[in-house]
């Protein structure tokens, strides 16, 4: 866990453990010969990729954002995914929570591996709310593009993850930017989904963003390194070309929901190539 200060806010980054995804997929159109230089891949090409959730606490709520792929993976799937999970008890112990004390879930989308936590099975054959007390806050059009089950985007998407919830009257659905408090935006952030959404924390110190499948990992700071996951990919390259420079400029906290090696980061303009540095929690 990492866990600083911020602004009077405390926010920590967990983990809801790693899976293992095909690095030609996670690329897109960088050749491997480059894209290998910087994840390594298993013999199966796949690369490891880590599930970091950010808490964010201003002393009255507790808000997640994400929830990770949760547990209830049968063990074919759990190949295919190289998934290492875990539950919701485990993700926040290291920050002292149980998950009745959470009061908001924000899913920046509903693919598998970050709203799949989102609920646990009840033992009848359905599933529960895995932060039992939380709202859950999801974009609008992400939730109508989850429901398309399309052969193109069904794979990403599990409905246990999103449906109870739409059932039990737990969602939350906003449409387009959204001030949740007087420092949690949301944004919409097109292209690796229509609606993804990514969260910025905005104090007097500054901003902390999570960017979600963005930016997944420090390697996807450089514009053409863009997912074949991605729906809209020229969308996500605008995107970045917008929220980068800024985020770079403006010195923002940046949090790699998947890189498992640099999880925290800022941005340097290096003679017109942005790279991400680490952040030294020490200074």
């Amino acid at each position: 866990m990492i866990r600083f200060a911020w602004g009077g806010l405390r926010l920590s980054l967990l983990e809801a453990g790693h899976l293992w995804l095909d690095g030609g997929a996670m690329f897109g159109v960088v050749p491997k010969p480059i894209w290998s230089r910087l994840q390594l891949p298993d013999e199966r090409n796949r690369i490891r990729l880590a599930m970091n959730l950010l808490l964010i606490e201003d002393g009255e709520h507790r808000t997640l954002v994400d929830t990770g792929a949760g547990t209830d993976w049968n063990d074919k799937l759990k190949d295919i995914y190289g998934l290492e999970t875990r539950t919701p008890e485990e993700i926040l112990r290291p920050a002292g929570l149980e998950p009745g004390q959470i009061d908001r879930v924000i899913n920046s989308h509903l693919h598998f591996d970050h709203a799949g936590g989102n609920t646990v099975p009840d033992g009848q054959g359905g599933y529960r709310p895995a932060f039992p007390n939380a709202e859950y806050v999801v974009q609008k059009g992400e939730l109508e593009t989850a429901r398309l089950q399309n052969e193109r985007i069904r794979a990403s998407y599990r409905e246990g993850g999103f449906e109870p919830l739409a059932e039990q009257g737990r969602l939350r659905v906003v449409e387009g930017d959204v001030e949740l408090s007087p420092h949690v935006q949301l944004r919409v952030a097109r292209g690796h989904t229509p609606a993804m959404q990514i969260v910025l924390v905005e104090t007097d110190e500054g901003t902390v963003a999570y960017l979600a499948d963005l930016v997944p990992t420090s390697s996807h700071v450089h514009f053409p390194f863009i997912m074949s996951y991605d729906l809209e990919p020229l969308e996500t390259l605008a995107t970045k070309k917008r929220i980068l420079p800024l985020a770079a400029a403006e010195g923002w906290r940046i949090v790699f929901e998947h890189d498992a090696g640099m999880p925290l980061a800022t941005l340097t303009d290096r003679n017109g190539r942005l790279e991400a540095r680490p952040v030294d929690l020490g200074s």
